[in-house]
């Protein structure tokens, strides 16, 4: 079921045709309200929300998926066309951005491609064991939880999977374009912007200096890498 998010009744009946037609079921929601969207978002494979809506604007709205831990893909659909609104957009939690108007073979690759990969994901076991130790942190993958010195930090579920992915090589130093790629399923330079951000957050979170950081460390002019003395 792919929930589509949208006031566009014109757009809303063109993407509905093109889902039926390709074997997909769909739901409509026209406005921004909180609490529908966030319940029907759990009981979809994906959703497409627009970023200019009646009521709640979607960034918020995806923003608040992003912090209950709703891990269905989304894809964002502007008028805007800048990169900055793109950032803006995937750094608030979205895996993809299309802009109207936009051709609807696109939107129909763009679905199938955030679908494969959504199923990828869950299909991943990750590391061997449930819980791995580096240095004062502790990540227990089976819970999704960050411990450091005895204490839980609440990761968003993009902070996670980027905590994941340099946990699972300690020591080795990842590209800002690696990341973008394993994390967010994007391969654009112009959007490291976006890795930066969240490597931030997460020293906010886990480093007890974030200014000079000991456990995620800059390896510079390429990307990141996730040291401490592996135990």
């Amino acid at each position: 079921m792919i929930l589509i998010v949208e006031d566009d009744l014109t757009i809303v009946n063109l993407i509905r045709l093109h889902l039926t037609d390709h074997g997909y079921d769909s739901r409509v929601i026209s406005q921004g309200d909180e609490d529908t969207v966030l319940v029907a978002a759990e009981e979809c494979d994906l959703v497409i929300l627009d970023i200019m809506l009646p009521g709640l604007d979607g960034l918020s709205i995806c923003r608040r998926m992003r912090d209950r831990n709703i891990l269905v893909p989304i894809l964002m659909l502007t008028a805007r066309s800048s990169e900055l609104d793109k950032i803006v957009g995937l750094e608030n939690g979205a895996d993809d951005y299309l802009t109207k108007p936009f051709g609807v073979l696109e939107l129909i690759a763009r679905i199938r491609a955030l679908l494969r990969r959504s199923t990828d994901r869950h299909e991943y076991v990750g590391p061997i064991e449930k819980i791995r130790t580096i240095g004062p942190l502790t990540i227990d993958f089976g819970r999704r939880e960050a411990i450091i010195d005895g204490r839980t930090e609440n990761l968003t579920a993009k902070e996670f999977k980027l905590l994941q992915v340099l946990a699972e090589k300690p020591g080795q130093a990842f590209s800002r374009s690696d990341l973008l790629e394993q994390v967010w399923g994007y391969q654009y330079e112009g959007y490291s912007h976006t890795v930066n951000s969240h490597i931030n957050r997460l020293r906010a979170k886990l480093e007890k200096d974030p200014t000079h950081p000991q456990l995620i460390e800059t390896v510079w002019g390429f990307g990141y890498r996730l040291f401490g003395g592996e135990s």
